[in-house]
């Protein structure tokens, strides 16, 4: 099973270049960034996780710009986001960002999308809430086109782009390797299942439940159940836990580091080094 880690970066953390280095030479697979914009101080939207809201959500790296000092700094670890808020960015801007990245990375990177929580933010960005979904699936099909081999238009509900020239393209062809997170559901999983190579379940509980429901979502989209990937995300590990994630058949988990000075890093990273 492949180790990776997340983590909140900020300002006041350890650095992207001092953590890959370390992670990389520690034999960790990948290192993967959230992302906030910014957390309007006046805010009904509740923190998901219960109680108030830390501090580090405010004061988060741009997952993007921490992710390109990584790859400069290391050879083989991957690089992802958990996860970009999609519906919050431009399509053809995100598009240039991923394929940039994932070209100077020689290929290493995972787009990790989802719709986001807090409403708040995401009408500073225009988002109408109601329609996130919509307009995610709407943006990545604009991607798409971008990513394509040959310049291609695209028409949506939410945005269109002509026929172009965009280069660099994603490594591996037509589209990084892409995850979405968020709870169990059908919606949830209809999108998996449409546009995505698998599942980003945070925390990692009731999985036992959830994956046949999914299998059965990808398989009647057509596609071939041994592709569907599912990534534990942000766990607190324990030997049973990994030991159950291994034999749902699940191959990689991504651990979640606290928000803290180097050596506060490198202390956890030290308590992970049994499950490598």
């Amino acid at each position: 099973m492949r180790i990776a880690v997340t983590i909140f970066l900020t300002d006041q953390t350890i650095t992207p270049v001092r953590l890959a280095r370390e992670l990389e030479e520690r034999g960790f697979s990948g290192l993967y960034l959230p992302e906030h914009t910014h957390i309007p101080v006046e805010r009904v939207t509740p923190y998901p996780a219960g109680g108030e809201l830390p501090p580090e959500y405010g004061r988060t790296l741009d997952p993007f710009v921490a992710l390109g000092q990584a790859s400069a700094v290391t050879e083989n670890l991957h690089l992802g986001t958990g996860i970009t808020l999609v519906a919050q960015r431009d399509p053809i801007d995100l598009a240039k960002q991923i394929a940039t990245l994932d070209h100077l990375s020689g290929g290493r990177f995972t787009l990790g999308l989802g719709y986001g929580w807090n409403k708040e933010e995401a009408a500073d960005h225009g988002v109408e809430w109601t329609t996130r979904r919509e307009l995610v699936r709407d943006r990545m099909a604009l991607m798409r086109a971008l990513w394509a081999g040959q310049p291609t238009s695209y028409e949506g509900e939410f945005g269109s782009v002509k026929a172009s020239y965009a280069f660099p393209k994603p490594v591996r062809g037509g589209a990084p390797r892409t995850l979405i997170g968020g709870a169990a559901g059908p919606k949830l999983f209809a999108a998996v299942a449409e546009y995505a190579d698998g599942w980003l379940p945070i925390g990692g509980r009731g999985l036992t439940e959830s994956l046949p429901v999914l299998r059965r979502a990808w398989e009647d989209a057509g596609r071939d159940v041994r592709d569907l990937q599912i990534v534990p995300y942000a766990v607190l590990p324990a030997p049973g836990k990994l030991a159950h994630y291994a034999e749902l058949g699940i191959e990689e988990v991504v651990l979640q580091l606290p928000p803290a000075d180097e050596a506060g890093v490198l202390k956890v990273l030290d308590e992970y080094a049994s499950y490598l």
